[in-house]
């Protein structure tokens, strides 16, 4: 049952169409599409404005529903471990609908597989309501940052890959099961066990021919990184975009930029794990602390510098909730010092053309996905009206998800 063409609506309204202002304007749409965005339309609902859906490029839907505040402590890296794969699905299609809920209509894991792709088949076809999921599988060593978040004694673990020709191997097996991206991993992490950031991951040769096969097959690469190292042999392999990217220097800020390389900057995270507002090991907590001090400053410098930044939480359900994009963009639009309209652009237009999703996701314009949130004020003249308290309507794939649409 896939989205119904002969389902039609349209709606007066001030617009901001993913890249600038349009506005008052009348928008139609028919199915999952725009048909077209005409100037001049009655400004019914002067207080209302409408923006596209958000883009998430990097989350992890994979984790207890509800468990931000939990006293169960059900955490990103144990429950899965605990719980059943079918038990798996039906979580992460409920974080994926709260996020849709609360004005996320296009978001990417970035540790998929299976189950992502069952759920992205799913939404696609309308047998559940659900937003747009891309589905990156991961491709990292044994031992390393992927492969350390399970314990070594555990029977479950997921595939690894440890030469050049088994990194090959593993994309193309990922392709075979339908996910539409790679995630690779060039230094440590922050919320593994027993792991150190600045430790390699992967040779050179692996990474490269992860990254050739990868885009052999059409599929977009994002790496984590948080090191100078790391980042360096991301950006020398080709990679699409670059996640965390914590301690980028400037002299690769501007070799990013010039390469139009995306950049996730998954802020809000690093600051709770830092700043103790969650529970966390010890150890996590002192590689965050070791991180932050250092990393607004130099994303300061890059943004000015034009590195592309996008929408990233890396938001489980744990640490941050599936509904907390829009509190991270107002981050970004702080730590950044960005003004509120390439902030909006960053969470819009920027991040889903990051996906390949050039005037499809995060755009609001003739052809484009019929994805959008209706909301109270003009948030890319003031971001700190890009708030869920504010959001009237939803809007994903022409159907009303949340809330109702101003009468006309």
């Amino acid at each position: 049952m896939a989205a119904d063409d002969s389902q039609y609506g349209a709606i007066d309204i001030r617009v901001w169409d993913g890249v600038s202002d349009r506005g008052n304007c009348t928008v139609r749409w028919r199915g999952d599409r725009i048909e077209d965005v005409v100037p001049g339309g009655d400004e019914r609902s002067p207080e209302l404005s409408l923006i596209p859906g958000l883009v998430d490029t990097h989350v992890h839907l994979v984790g207890r529903a509800n468990a931000v505040g939990n006293p169960r402590g059900d955490d990103t890296s144990v429950w899965p471990m605990l719980t059943t794969r079918e038990e798996h699905v039906l979580h992460a299609a409920a974080n994926a609908q709260r996020a849709m809920r609360h004005g996320v209509t296009t978001m990417r894991d970035l540790a998929a597989d299976e189950v992502q792709v069952a759920l992205s088949r799913v939404f696609d076809s309308s047998v559940l309501t659900g937003p747009r999921v891309r589905a990156s599988g991961p491709v990292g060593m044994t031992a390393g940052h992927h492969d350390l978040f399970v314990p070594p004694a555990h029977p479950l673990r997921g595939p690894t890959a440890d030469s050049p020709d088994e990194c090959r191997k593993l994309v193309r097996t990922w392709a075979q099961k339908g996910l539409t991206g790679i995630k690779i991993f060039t230094s440590g992490g922050v919320l593994s066990a027993r792991d150190n950031v600045h430790w390699r991951n992967h040779t050179e040769a692996e990474v490269e021919a992860t990254v050739d096969e990868a885009h052999a097959l059409g599929m977009r690469v994002a790496a984590h990184a948080h090191t100078p190292a790391g980042i360096q042999k991301a950006l020398d392999a080709g990679v699409d975009s670059i996640e965390h990217a914590t301690e980028m220097t400037e002299e690769q800020a501007e070799a990013i930029a010039a390469a139009g390389i995306a950049i996730g900057p998954t802020l809000l995270i690093n600051d709770i794990i830092a700043g103790g507002r969650a529970p966390v090991g010890e150890e996590s907590r002192a590689k965050a602390m070791r991180l932050v001090p250092s990393r607004d400053a130099g994303f300061r410098w890059a943004a000015k510098a034009g590195v592309r930044f996008v929408l990233a939480t890396d938001a489980s359900g744990y640490f941050l909730a599936f509904g907390d994009q829009m509190a991270e963009t107002v981050r970004m639009a702080e730590v950044l010092e960005l003004d509120a309209e390439n902030a909006l652009r960053a969470a819009t237009a920027t991040a889903g053309a990051s996906l390949g999703l050039t005037d499809l996701a995060g755009r609001v314009t003739a052809g484009s996905y019929a994805d959008f949130v209706v909301l109270e004020g003009r948030p890319w003249e003031r971001i700190d009206e890009l708030s869920t308290d504010r959001i009237r309507a939803v809007v994903c794939r022409g159907t009303v998800v949340a809330g109702e649409l101003p009468v006309p």
